[in-house]
């Protein structure tokens, strides 16, 4: 975990917002609608994804916004008690995360007026705070500048897993940042290799660092009925009509993307930045990329969250998840065995994506 920073180190007028949303379907059963990727110490180190967000932001932000779903916001609390129960933002169904980053911005400048806001995911992976720290310091330098901000991922290989981000023209007045040219929805292999090779190209982790006013003056002319809807949720959250407008309203709140209503139509009219990420940082999104960032055992297995005993005949790269039973695996190459009060999962490492697809009948 981050050590506790000192006020100075904190960016002025600056509000993190984490969106904790999203069940993580490629790893189930580990991750479930009740027991969603973001709770789970996926990586066996004694905290869970969530709680590492928010300990790698706590130096730059003195406060941190979460956006979670109403049946995960006790159990978030509980996983981060120095969070204030106000900064528990709980929402009665998903609609996105458009409306989820929405709300936050809204609920921030009413209760403080305009700040710089950065959203980050709460079930990313990075290993090293100390890049991460410094692109966000100089987002937030591009994002007084008026532009909608991104931090994109140095790619490292080309991948079909997340989408991309086109570098234009440097940023005037902000060394290191540059004007976003276009965003590209997630592509085949070769198209990401040929995109890699021509350069300028980043990953989209979806973090993105704007002006709580510019934020929503954008939704105000492109998603007005979006807009509007947070700002009255706004007004009422910290009263005692919390409830019944949160009611009335959040189901009629449009669900979309903050890509597909911002940061695509915004960059179509030059008004989206981009600072280069160039640090460790993973999705944690199926077992084969949860393996990849964990060390074996000296038998060859890698085992998370495993009390029983394992035996491998001829089976290297085996990935073995929770369970007490004895368990042995013979001759597969590259297994997965996820066992869990819930259900058992047996597939292979290459079959990874295919997690989602998995459908019992009745």
């Amino acid at each position: 975990m981050t050590a506790e920073a000192t006020p100075k180190d904190f960016v002025h007028d600056f509000v993190a917002v984490v969106p904790a949303g999203g069940v993580g379907s490629r790893l189930w059963p580990l991750s479930q609608p009740s027991r969603p990727k973001f709770l789970i110490d996926l990586l066996d180190t004694g905290a869970t994804l969530i709680q590492d967000t928010v300990a790698r932001l706590s130096p730059l932000a003195e406060e941190t916004v979460i956006v979670t779903g109403a049946r995960h916001a006790d159990a978030v609390a509980g996983q981060l008690p120095d969070v204030p129960a106000g900064d528990i933002i709980a929402e009665p169904s998903p609609r996105d995360s458009m409306a989820a980053i929405a709300l936050a911005a809204a609920v921030i400048e009413e209760r403080h007026g305009e700040r710089i806001m950065g959203s980050f995911a709460a079930d990313h992976v990075i290993p090293d705070a100390t890049g991460f720290h410094a692109a966000v310091r100089l987002a937030v330098e591009a994002a007084r500048t008026g532009k909608v901000v991104t931090i994109g991922i140095t790619p490292d290989a080309p991948s079909s897993a997340f989408g991309y981000i086109k570098a234009g023209a440097s940023l005037a007045g902000v060394d290191g940042a540059f004007a976003v040219e276009a965003f590209t929805e997630k592509p085949d292999e070769e198209t990401a290799a040929a995109m890699l090779a021509s350069g300028g190209y980043s990953w989209n982790a979806g973090m993105f660092v704007v002006s709580t006013s510019v934020l929503l003056a954008h939704l105000a002319r492109l998603q007005p009925t979006l807009e509007a809807g947070v700002r009255e949720i706004a007004a009422a959250w910290d009263g005692a009509e919390r409830d019944e407008v949160l009611a009335r309203v959040w189901p009629t709140l449009t669900k979309i993307a903050i890509d597909h209503a911002i940061a695509e139509p915004v960059a179509a009219e030059g008004g989206v930045a981009m600072v280069p990420g160039d640090f460790p940082w993973h999705d944690v999104g199926d077992f084969d990329s949860l393996a990849s960032l964990l060390t074996a055992d000296a038998d060859g297995a890698i085992r998370v969250s495993r009390s029983g005993p394992v035996s491998l005949v001829g089976a290297p790269g085996a990935v073995v998840v929770g369970g007490s039973k004895p368990l042995a695996i013979v001759g597969l190459a590259d297994a997965v065995v996820v066992d869990t009060d819930e259900a058992l999962l047996v597939l292979g490492r290459e079959a990874a994506q295919r997690v989602k697809d998995v459908q019992f009948p009745g």
